[in-house]
């Protein structure tokens, strides 16, 4: 009994490291995620952060969960058809999140932000920590850029006295 709750204790290299993949990909999504809670959108921590690591965790399964099936050399692991079903699924998913509304297009940023999120959890399921950690900051700045750059188009309308973006020209971030 002593040997087996030792042995549970320690996990081998490898338990360790995918455990480590799907926590970077949690926080990672969350900070996405948060980003858009943040500006109290549809899809927010929760969403990006399960997206994150439910894609992580497809990648592992799909390149180290097989191993044992293949006994034979004709038998080959296709690790890159799990990840394209991670984006079609994900694409489901995204697709909830659109609305059209009085002739305006709600939520395609949201979509695309739940479609960029299934990407890094995948890379960080990859092992492409640097990869995943670069494409989240960008992601970042993106939202972040974008909407500093649409509150200055707003007050530049509302100084013409046309409004602003929200009221009629459908914008939505």
């Amino acid at each position: 009994m002593h040997s087996n709750m030792i042995s549970m204790v320690c996990m081998d290299n490898m338990t360790f490291d995918f455990i480590l993949r799907i926590l970077v990909a949690a926080l990672l999504g969350g900070a996405v995620g948060l980003e858009r809670e943040y500006r109290d959108k549809a899809a927010g921590f929760r969403t990006h952060f399960l997206v994150a690591l439910g894609s992580a965790l497809f990648m592992i399964i799909s390149a180290y969960g097989f191993s044992q099936a293949l006994v034979s050399a004709e038998h080959r692991l296709d690790v890159s058809r799990v990840a394209a079903q991670v984006v079609s699924g994900i694409g489901f998913i995204g697709a909830g999140t659109i609305i059209f509304q009085k002739n305006a297009v709600r939520g395609l940023t949201t979509a695309a932000s739940i479609w960029v999120t299934a990407a890094i959890g995948l890379a960080c399921g990859a092992g492409m920590y640097v990869l995943a950690a670069v494409a989240t900051l960008l992601v970042l700045l993106g939202l972040e850029a974008f909407n500093y750059f649409l509150r200055r188009f707003d007050r530049h309308r509302n100084a013409d006295g046309r409004g602003t973006l929200g009221e009629e020209g459908g914008a939505s971030v």
